[in-house]
């Protein structure tokens, strides 16, 4: 069986994006960040997303700025096989090649199954939550940056209940992000 990660980046008060939807401007990224997302994709044999996530990278990674500033990190999401979880995509955009449907947690359940390397989720919060729910989210890495936003949209706002976490390692990065490595808990219901 695989191992499914998850990857999100997240603020010191536990935003993952600003009040408005990809307000992502406070992500913190350098070359020892850029080396340390290469290793994960590298990790990986295929990416997960959620709907509202894989719209965005799939309109973000296969542009020409992106293979432009970012050409590795680029290289590995587009060559990458991806997958995306949805009940309302119709399907995945043809723009971003190596895109296949998976209708729900039960069909990742399926793939995650199946021999290979890591699965990685990006970004992607609610899905997270739900794959923290279902019991099937081995790894929680959350890279927190060291940013103060005030407002956003949180990932604890997003559990109806508590969902304890098992501390496995953190590091430090010279830019203050700080990567916290944890492994889900069965939840607890209030």
């Amino acid at each position: 069986m695989r191992k499914l990660s998850s990857f999100l980046m997240v603020t010191l008060d536990g935003y993952f994006e600003g009040e408005k939807p990809w307000e992502i401007d406070w992500h913190n990224v350098d070359d020892e960040f850029n080396d340390f997302a290469i290793k994960q994709l590298d990790a990986s044999d295929g990416l997960i997303f959620g709907r509202a996530t894989y719209a965005g990278m799939a309109q973000y990674w296969p542009s020409e700025e992106a293979i432009k500033t970012d050409p590795m990190v680029a290289g590995r999401m587009n060559s990458a096989p991806k997958y995306v979880v949805s009940r309302t995509l119709d399907e995945p955009e043809p723009e971003w090649s190596n895109t296949r449907l998976l209708r729900d947690v039960d069909e990742l359940a399926a793939l995650k199954r199946q021999p290979g390397k890591e699965l990685l989720v990006l970004g992607s919060s609610v899905l997270t939550t739900s794959l923290m729910e279902h019991g099937l989210l081995d790894e929680l890495r959350i890279i927190i940056n060291p940013v103060l936003l005030g407002a956003g949209n949180s990932l604890s706002g997003i559990a109806g209940h508590r969902i304890p976490l098992r501390l496995l390692s953190s590091r430090e990065f010279r830019s203050g992000n700080v990567l916290l490595t944890y492994e889900p808990q069965s939840p607890t219901k209030n």
